[in-house]
């Protein structure tokens, strides 16, 4: 979904404005990153697609990425001299009418009856939360293709558009989110990105609220299923 090679676009965060100045890619920096850990006798590791995650700033669907490991985050802090915290924040930007395309994810609720699909996501802190499928929507996509795309690519599960259920910048990461009703076409649910995945099912809609707190879903999400 996302290349591994540094772009010409604005920086997502300090971290990825860090590594530009750099003129590093991904690959090129993960690999300094590892010949530093055993230079310095540093645990932590970094692969291309952790640090694909972490200079993004959020996670696939626009939620807050969450405590990174202590080990990793000392890592950086090393390399950097600067706090995790202030790596994982947005860049101040000296030019307030910049035109940069804002982040946005598009997050797809597909049904099968009574059921709604969700997927375990997996924290950077080794916790893990239940959600809907998303992906990020680059400039130019639709959010509708990409909901359905993400769909596939993470559960195998395939599917079409309904509708649109709205979108909102959400209100802890303020990440535009378009949400896409979708219906169930055919496939068998199953974790295709173990990397950002701890699981994948399908659960009856009735149970749903018991798995995601209710004030975290949108509520025109609510609306449609009927909760």
């Amino acid at each position: 979904m996302t290349g591994t090679t540094l772009t010409a676009t604005p920086a997502r965060t300090v971290l990825e404005e860090q590594i530009k100045a750099r003129q590093l890619t991904y690959e090129e920096f993960v690999e300094f990153a590892m010949d530093f850990a055993r230079e310095h006798n540093e645990p932590g590791t970094l692969s291309v697609r952790h640090l694909l995650r972490l200079v993004a700033g959020v996670r696939k669907d626009g939620t807050p990425l969450g405590p990174v490991r202590p080990a990793n985050a000392r890592l950086l802090e090393r390399i950097f001299g600067m706090p995790i915290a202030e790596l994982l924040s947005p860049p101040r930007r000296p030019d307030t009418h910049s035109a940069a395309h804002p982040l946005r994810v598009a997050i797809a609720v597909v049904l099968r009856g009574s059921e709604v699909l969700i997927v375990r996501r997996r924290g950077d802190d080794g916790s893990a939360g239940w959600q809907f499928p998303a992906g990020m929507v680059k400039p130019g996509a639709a959010p509708e293709t990409i909901a359905v795309r993400e769909t596939l690519s993470e559960t195998d599960v395939h599917c079409v558009v309904r509708g649109g259920l709205g979108t909102r910048l959400h209100p802890a990461t303020r990440v535009l989110c378009d949400y896409v009703l979708c219906d169930y076409v055919a496939g068998v649910a199953k974790n295709i990105d173990a990397f950002e995945n701890a699981d994948v099912m399908w659960v009856d809609k009735s149970r749903l609220v018991g798995l995601i707190p209710a004030d975290r879903i949108y509520r025109p999400v609510l609306k449609a299923l009927d909760l």
